[in-house]
């Protein structure tokens, strides 16, 4: 086996041929490269990439249910759903039709001092949806926005009620809340990606979750000694996501909850990942039965269709707001917030919600995957196997051989992008049991030849 995957290795290496840029040599993929690639990535920014030394993205052409349909004809499986977004999988007939008729009438309009209707009834539907009385929806575009917006919501509402000083926020070890300056100032200083930016970031609490009575306590003095300061503590419930895929107990929300109460704080909570039944309750939250002052969802609100996101308040937080003082209003306006389009599309993701067996889906994909993936629990340089609704987790002890591993999946059929130390899953909900073996099996397989690999 060791001597087939060396074997595998050299022909990857073979494979791989520089191609000429104005600044700096790339790598290309096993696959041929498109004339409009060749051409383009010589002026394209990519996301989270050494420009200077990462393969060549894989060129996509086309998407259908729950594939992305590659350059060269290959169709293969997303595991991620585009960054667990798809929900719905791709081109769901549903949604295009929606965004098809929004279009024919009004793509956009800005939302300053005008209304209309889609935004207005997405608002209704969603304060009827979200847990308790987070009636107030502000929409924006993105996640990493929607948190701006949640924290700058939390900061003046101390402000409008008179209390100074209460500017600064409490997140946790592994948090990840994106990549705009406030929201990565609360993303883990130390581990996250964004440590570096160290002295330009505004400096916030990072502190253990509430696991155990040790972790608990220290968070109990940590909010009691700078009560005067924090605004807000800010959460993943469940699962944090881009910090590492964790996974936390409901008892945890709880207790964030409990003390947040017990000393007057805000709790936000980021539902950007975990919302939309990906955890396998409609929000995180739901689980621990807490209602946060403030949530964060974007993501799967469109399916996967259009950017768009939404931060929304409880009655007692928006009424911080309301003053005949013009100062006290909440000073923010994306330009495409509560766009049309995106609240077109938005409508009829709810509706395959409301329509079609999604929470039952998320949670047989939850068994399927723990069954299936155990095989890779034993194997050398494998930490862990966790499953949570429709996300599953191969943790590792070092992420060796990244490109070997993503071109091995693309052998398999399956995209799948392993990060930090996780190799995982977040397939669309509509994934049949079949395509969720393939998956699966791909991952046994390909895991299972890296882990003897060795160094």
């Amino acid at each position: 086996m060791r001597e087939l995957i060396a074997r595998q290795l050299s022909r990857c290496r073979m494979r791989m041929h520089p191609l000429p840029t104005k600044h700096v040599q790339q790598n290309t993929p096993i696959m041929p490269t498109p004339a409009w690639q060749h051409t383009g990535y010589q002026h394209i920014w990519m996301p989270y990439t050494q420009m200077q030394t990462a393969p060549l993205p894989v060129p996509v052409v086309g998407t259908d249910g729950v594939r992305l349909i590659l350059a060269d004809g290959r169709r293969v499986i997303d595991g991620l759903a585009s960054w667990w977004s798809a929900c719905h999988g791709y081109r769901h007939p549903h949604i295009e039709a929606a965004v098809e008729r929004q279009l024919k009438t009004m793509p956009h309009v800005m939302f300053g001092g005008i209304n209309h209707e889609p935004a207005l009834r997405l608002a209704q539907r969603l304060a009827a949806l979200l847990p308790g009385d987070l009636n107030r929806v502000f929409f924006s575009e993105s996640g990493s926005v929607s948190v701006e917006v949640a924290m700058k919501m939390a900061a003046q509402y101390w402000l409008n009620r008179g209390v100074r000083g209460r500017t600064k926020f409490v997140s946790f070890l592994h948090a990840y809340h994106g990549d705009t300056i406030t929201a990565m100032s609360v993303c883990d200083p130390v581990n996250g990606m964004h440590a570096h930016f160290r002295g330009f970031l505004p400096e916030q609490f990072n502190t253990d979750l509430p696991v155990d009575e040790e972790s608990t306590a220290a968070l109990d003095r940590l909010l009691g000694e700078h009560r005067d300061e924090i605004a807000a503590v800010i959460l993943e419930p469940i699962v944090q996501g881009a910090g590492g895929m964790r996974f936390h107990p409901p008892e945890t929300v709880t207790t964030i909850r409990r003390l947040c109460d017990a000393h007057d704080m805000l709790l936000i909570a980021d539902e950007i990942a975990t919302g939309f039944a990906r955890t396998g309750t409609m929000f995180a939250c739901e689980q621990a039965d807490v209602v946060p002052d403030i949530m964060c969802v974007s993501k799967a609100l469109t399916g996967g269709t259009m950017p768009m996101a939404a931060t929304a308040a409880t009655d007692r937080v928006f009424e911080a707001f309301l003053s005949d003082d013009p100062a006290h209003a909440l000073m923010h306006g994306p330009t495409f917030m509560a766009n049309p389009l995106a609240c077109a599309a938005a409508h009829a993701s709810l509706d395959l919600f409301e329509r079609e067996p999604r929470l039952e889906q998320a949670r047989a994909i939850e068994t399927a995957i723990a069954e299936q993936l155990a095989p890779c629990r034993e194997l050398p340089g494998v930490v862990d196997i966790r499953a949570k609704g429709a996300i599953g987790v191969i943790q590792v002890d070092q992420l060796r051989h990244v490109g070997w591993l993503r071109e091995r999946f693309l052998e398999e059929g399956v995209w799948i992008r392993p990060f930090g130390d996780a190799i995982y899953i977040t397939p669309s909900l509509v994934i049949s049991p079949e395509d969720l073996s393939t998956l699966c099996a791909a991952m046994v397989m390909v895991v299972t030849q890296w882990s003897e690999l060795g160094e």
